[in-house]
């Protein structure tokens, strides 16, 4: 049933409240675990409600504001307009980043309830901040990810929480299925995520009846899927299996990923394919392994839903 709750918090341009509230480092979310800077350099974890997971070594991407001396600094901005810095050990901004997936900087965003999701790509100022139009597409609390590569440093994904004011209409999860539908598009999934093993994900994608056998590279692939865990929003970023021009990878109209979960539960899972010149998102709820929320149906065969959702997009 959906419940419409009136939204306050901390609006876009207000971001900077961030860090004069709590300090750098120390966003608090009641939905994820902080680990802070120390003096020598190193990260010391504090321990925090999460869906599943203690915070160790292995914690999930984007449960953390800040992690190995990384962290993740929203600022001020004009109206309409999404910033943020990355902060390095040293306290200064990062400003060198490789290119991961074709970017220096991927940034992801999705509603808490799940109903809203963008991945866009922002463009980063010689000061080190990072400036994007608003990907938070109406009211609604929302995660924040940036998912980066320090040059000479390891892959990061750190998470904040951000909400927009407003009258929000929560939605519930949709349920698992094998199929879906977007922008006339029919995507089928093949495959169910293990807890704690590599499990092989295929979606297959197909128009009007016919297998779309010429996708475009979108990202250094032929599709890019990243995967949300219900409850915490534990961000995965999963790889697909083969590249565009290695010999072996055919353009559609199947994908294969291969994807590791860190617990049993529900995920949604979203895939970017481009075709025809544009990015489409198809959707899916997927449960791994037994789900602790309860009441989470297994997938039991196509149940397909027009993607209409506000708030997903990609730049």
């Amino acid at each position: 049933m959906n419940t419409v709750t009136r939204m306050g918090g901390f609006a876009l341009g207000l971001a900077a409240v961030f860090g004069a509230a709590y300090g750098i480092g120390r966003v608090v979310d009641p939905a994820a675990p902080v680990a802070e800077s120390r003096p020598d350099g190193g990260v010391a974890h504090s321990s925090g409600p999460t869906a599943h997971d203690e915070v160790t070594d292995r914690t999930p991407g984007g449960l953390l504001v800040s992690d190995r001396g990384y962290t993740l600094v929203p600022v001020a901005a004009p109206a309409g307009e999404f910033a943020f810095r990355i902060g390095g050990p040293d306290g200064r901004p990062v400003i060198g980043y490789d290119v991961a997936h074709d970017k220096r900087m991927h940034l992801i965003v999705a509603r808490r309830d799940l109903s809203g999701f963008r991945h866009v790509h922002p463009d980063l100022a010689p000061d080190g901040t990072w400036r994007v139009d608003t990907p938070l597409d109406g009211p609604g609390q929302w995660r924040a990810f940036a998912d980066f590569t320090p040059t000479g440093g390891e892959a990061l994904t750190l998470g904040v929480d951000v909400t927009v004011p407003g009258e929000l209409t929560e939605r519930p999860l949709p349920a698992p299925a094998t199929s879906t539908t977007v922008d006339g598009y029919t995507v089928t999934l093949a495959g169910v995520p293990q807890p704690g093993r590599t499990s092989s994900l295929t979606l297959s994608v197909s128009r009007d009846g016919r297998p779309v056998t010429d996708l475009e590279p979108y990202l250094g692939a032929y599709g890019h899927l990243v995967a949300l865990r219900r409850g915490d929003l534990a961000y995965l970023h999963v790889h697909p299996d083969g590249t565009p021009g290695d010999g072996r990878t055919r353009p559609g109209p199947e994908v294969t990923f291969l994807a590791e979960v860190p617990s049993a539960g529900s995920y949604r899972l979203y895939l970017d394919f481009r075709h025809g010149g544009r990015v489409h998102t198809a959707e899916f709820t997927v449960v791994a392994g037994t789900a602790t929320t309860g009441g989470d149906p297994t997938p039991s065969g196509p149940a397909p839903t027009e993607h209409g959702t506000p708030g997903h997009g990609h730049n």
